[in-house]
């Protein structure tokens, strides 16, 4: 189990990496003037839009733009504090890791229906939005799994203790 959780944590690091740099990056340009962004990074998602067909981007529809709020003032703040939680074990890791993917689960439905009743998405730009879906979801999952099997044993040795001490006094 051990070495199962290192890997889906290292798998999340990647991901949660990815992701810290593309939502200010690339994502934050659908919400924010492109004039504040350098012209590199407006060309990467030209290109990136051209490439997927991404017709989202082209088009900005309410409910996108508010699910790039959403990733921008809520799931940005928590990749942070699991890439921080992931590097320094730390035991919340799993709390932020669970409502990071709770979260994107909850947004990705709402896209990924979108995508799929719209009838206008490719099937490359399906290939693109599904794994986050599967983020969503390993995240998730992680954030169900206890952090470490070392830590809940020694926690469960020092109960009997503090509870002996109680009864001696």
């Amino acid at each position: 189990m051990g070495f199962l959780c290192k890997a889906v944590d290292t798998l999340l690091l990647v991901a949660f990496t990815v992701m810290l740099f593309a939502g200010p990056l690339i994502d934050a340009q659908l919400v924010f003037p492109v004039t504040a962004f350098p012209e590199v990074l407006v060309r990467l998602k030209q290109r990136y839009v051209e490439e997927y067909q991404d017709y989202l981007m082209v088009e900005k529809p309410h409910f996108f733009a508010a699910l790039v709020w959403l990733e921008l003032i809520f799931q940005w703040p928590l990749v942070l504090l699991n890439i921080y939680g992931i590097l320094a074990s730390k035991p919340w890791f799993n709390t932020t890791c669970l409502i990071y993917g709770a979260s994107v689960i909850t947004a990705m439905t709402a896209l990924l229906g979108e995508l799929l009743g719209s009838q206008k998405a490719s099937d490359k730009l399906l290939t693109m939005y599904s794994p986050f879906m599967g983020l969503g979801v390993l995240a998730l999952l992680r954030g169900l799994v206890p952090h470490s099997p070392k830590s809940a044993s020694a926690a469960a040795g020092k109960k009997p203790a503090a509870l002996a001490r109680k009864k001696r006094a």
